[in-house]
C-alpha cells in the first residue's frame, strides 16, 4: 500500500536502480557524484566531509601520504585536514559533507562566479594547503 508523505519532513530513500541520490538536509548533505575534487590540496577550517565509494577507485591525498579507496571504502576527512581526491577510473560514489561545502562546490563548478579562487574559498572557512602553511 503506498501512502503520500504527511506535510513536513519525509525520509529521501535511494533504492538500487534509481537515480543517483541528491539530498540536503539542515545540517547534512549527501551527493552520488562520478567526477574528480579539485586539484589542489585544501583544508575545510570547520567542516567535515566523507565518501564512500560505490564503484571505481578514488586516491586520497593528504600531507602525509595518499591512499586508494576501491568500492566498500568510507573515507573521512575531519575538519583542519589538508586533503583532495580524484577518481583514477570511472568511479561513483557518496559524498557526505555540510551545506556550506555543498554551496561551496555549487560555486566552484561554475567557474563565470568565481573570479578570485582564495577569496571564494574564504568565503566558505576554507584555504588552499599552502595557505596554511
Amino acid at each position: 500500500m503506498s501512502r503520500v508523505p504527511a506535510e513536513g519532513p519525509h525520509p529521501i530513500i535511494a533504492e538500487p536502480g534509481a537515480p543517483p541520490i541528491s539530498a540536503a538536509g539542515t545540517s547534512l548533505v549527501i551527493r552520488e557524484w562520478t567526477m574528480s575534487g579539485p586539484s589542489r590540496m585544501h583544508i575545510h577550517q570547520s567542516d567535515d566531509e566523507a565518501w564512500h565509494v560505490l564503484e571505481g577507485r578514488l586516491r586520497f591525498k593528504f600531507p602525509d601520504r595518499e591512499i586508494d579507496a576501491t568500492p566498500g571504502t568510507t573515507v573521512f576527512v575531519p575538519a583542519g585536514l589538508a586533503h583532495t581526491y580524484c577518481a583514477i577510473e570511472p568511479s561513483r560514489y557518496l559524498i557526505i559533507l555540510t551545506p556550506k561545502i555543498d554551496r561551496l562546490i555549487t560555486r566552484l563548478l561554475d567557474r563565470s562566479e568565481v573570479h578570485d579562487l582564495r577569496s571564494t574559498l574564504a568565503e566558505f572557512d576554507t584555504v588552499l594547503a599552502e595557505q596554511a602553511e
